[in-house]
């Protein structure tokens, strides 16, 4: 009999993190596949860009992850934005083959491949791969690593553990290179961030559990597919994702009054949770 999604995660999480990574990098292998073609670009009906990487990065990754993972649904980008989404249950995963669409067609390299994996609402295993930048972020369980690529994205060497830092007195922001807002400049204000890091995609999370930054809030539009590989990865090195009001950022929200179906609400991401605290009651709406 077929195990449902509830049921598909009786396994270690440690044990799929493999299993997922090898179908990130066949999405990344896709993706760059075609970046280093003369690619077209179409707008979808939200009036966002999607390319022919989005479409086929999306497919060979939902392809490997059902083949290793069948009785677990993959919510991807692109199908969800054709009205595919599939039914899900208490374990799924969200896809985006091309985080930051926008800077692949800059050709900046400040692109990703995210796979994250739900489970009861909390994303607890992440895979972002920077196929540009030659360099991959991953998290199950008690793993959490920056590795680098081989060329052909088959291999992974130097891996090394990833964790945040504490929080200094003037926190490094890391921000939205094509989304800043005014209530996300005020927050960098509140939070005394004297230095700002601005840069695309999914890599904001991973900067921040790397240590390389502290604080990353987003008072503006995201989906969940956006933000789930690099929430799983920051949460495992110490990090923490919020809602303005403090409550841990959810996922599985495909029905909800007033947002669109797996939108996001607004959110702070930290690598010292002591900074979320002390930002929490100046923020709340």
């Amino acid at each position: 009999m077929a195990k449902s999604p509830a049921m598909a995660l009786s396994c270690n999480i440690p044990d799929i993190l493999d299993p997922m990574i090898d179908a990130a990098l066949s999405g990344a292998r896709a993706v760059m596949r075609i970046y280093q073609s003369d690619f077209s670009v179409r707008t979808k009906a939200d009036a966002t860009p999607v390319s022919d990487a989005d479409e086929e990065g999306e497919a060979a990754i939902v392809a490997a992850l059902s083949a290793s993972f069948a009785a677990i649904p993959v919510v991807g980008e692109e199908s969800c934005s054709k009205g595919e989404a599939p039914a899900i249950g208490v374990s799924f995963f969200l896809v985006d083959a091309l985080d930051g669409t926008k800077e692949y067609i800059r050709r900046n390299g400040e692109f990703t491949v995210n796979v994250g994996l739900i489970d009861d609402g909390e994303p607890v295993a992440g895979v972002v791969i920077a196929p540009a930048r030659g360099c991959i972020f991953a998290a199950a369980g008690d793993e959490c690593f920056l590795g680098t690529l081989s060329a052909d994205y088959e291999n992974i060497t130097d891996r090394r553990p990833l964790r945040t830092r504490a929080a200094p007195d003037h926190p490094i922001a890391v921000a939205s290179r094509s989304h800043l807002t005014p209530e996300t400049i005020r927050a960098l204000e509140l939070a005394g961030a004297n230095e700002r890091t601005s840069i695309g995609s999914s890599l904001k999370f991973c900067l921040v559990a790397e240590a390389k930054a502290d604080f990353y809030p987003r008072l503006g539009p995201t989906m969940e597919w956006d933000t789930a590989a690099g929430d799983a990865v920051l949460r495992a090195a110490g990090g923490q994702v919020t809602t303005l009001t403090g409550d841990p950022l959810r996922y599985g929200k495909a029905v909800q009054p007033g947002l669109r179906p797996f939108e996001n609400p607004y959110f702070m991401a930290a690598g010292d949770p002591a900074l979320i605290r002390r930002l929490g009651s100046a923020l709340a709406p």
